[in-house]
């Protein structure tokens, strides 16, 4: 084998490995050594103990993007932990898209918790269960923002859809660029049952683990999209909508596994609910 041949065999090796890689990707950004990148870049862990919990965010800001990752949640007597998987951008006037895992009793499921900040306001939550353990292995969980949409799935069952509906005056994230960030923290004064389940302290530490993170997204930088100058056809993600098998899927999940959903709270919206309602 030429010389040639075997760098160049390497070097393709070496791009491929590297498709996705938390070392070339993410950013452990707190926790004091409770987050941790394993495995050649391959496997992630977020740690959470009695003195802090642990997070990471991506390099890359992105505006519009299709964002995967596996995971596998803090398995056993979770009550009180908040796993928390989302998209956000700087400053008080934030967009966010939401997804947070809300730990409970050995037994007992997980919540699903989502939620759409746009101009940092929120007050958009659905929340699920899952028709599966979270715990026992990876599950792919998927955000996907584009122009006219925001989906929320789950090993591409779709959760929840969130339409642009700005012609009806309701705010959508599509101006600022959002970075991915991930945390495992302690919120045992909410997360479980309204906060009257705690933390038990003798199950830590806990730890969630990420594999595959993947972003086929428009990276933000300097001002500008790596979309722009690139064909439409290379990024079918930013004019995805739900098939109508999607839809059934969709239906079929809040149907049977989803507990809470703001559109239909009209104790809380006593003045009329959000006018997306009329529509989501």
């Amino acid at each position: 084998m030429t010389t040639s041949l075997l760098l160049s065999l390497l070097f393709s090796f070496v791009i491929l490995a590297s498709a996705a890689n938390f070392n070339q990707d993410i950013d452990v950004t707190w926790g004091d050594g409770r987050g941790k990148i394993l495995e050649n870049g391959n496997l992630l862990t977020l740690t959470l103990d009695k003195f802090s919990g642990s997070g990471f965010q991506s390099k890359n800001q992105y505006l519009f993007g299709k964002i995967d990752m596996n995971i596998k949640l803090v398995p056993g007597n979770s009550a009180g932990t908040v796993t928390t998987y989302y998209l956000r951008s700087e400053g008080s006037t934030w967009d966010e898209i939401d997804f947070e895992f809300l730990g409970n009793l050995s037994g007992d499921p997980y919540i699903v918790h989502t939620n759409v900040y746009t101009q940092g306001k929120g007050d958009k939550e659905q929340q699920f269960y899952l028709w599966f353990d979270p715990t026992k292995d990876f599950h792919t969980y998927s955000l996907l923002w584009n122009p006219q949409r925001i989906i929320f799935s789950v090993d591409g069952t779709p959760l929840r859809e969130f339409k642009n509906l700005e012609s009806m005056g309701v705010a959508f994230p599509k101006s600022q660029p959002m970075r991915v960030y991930s945390s495992l923290w302690n919120a045992d004064d909410w997360a479980t049952r309204g906060g009257l389940v705690k933390t038990d302290w003798s199950q830590a530490p806990f730890t969630a683990a990420y594999r595959n993170y993947k972003a086929d997204a428009c990276v933000w930088s300097s001002g500008k999209s790596s979309c722009s100058s690139t064909s439409p056809s290379q990024n079918s993600w930013l004019s995805q909508e739900l098939d109508i098998t999607s839809q059934q899927r969709l239906k079929w999940v809040q149907k049977n596994y989803m507990i809470y959903n703001y559109c239909t709270d009209t104790k809380r919206f006593p003045q009329g609910l959000p006018k997306e309602c009329s529509v989501h």
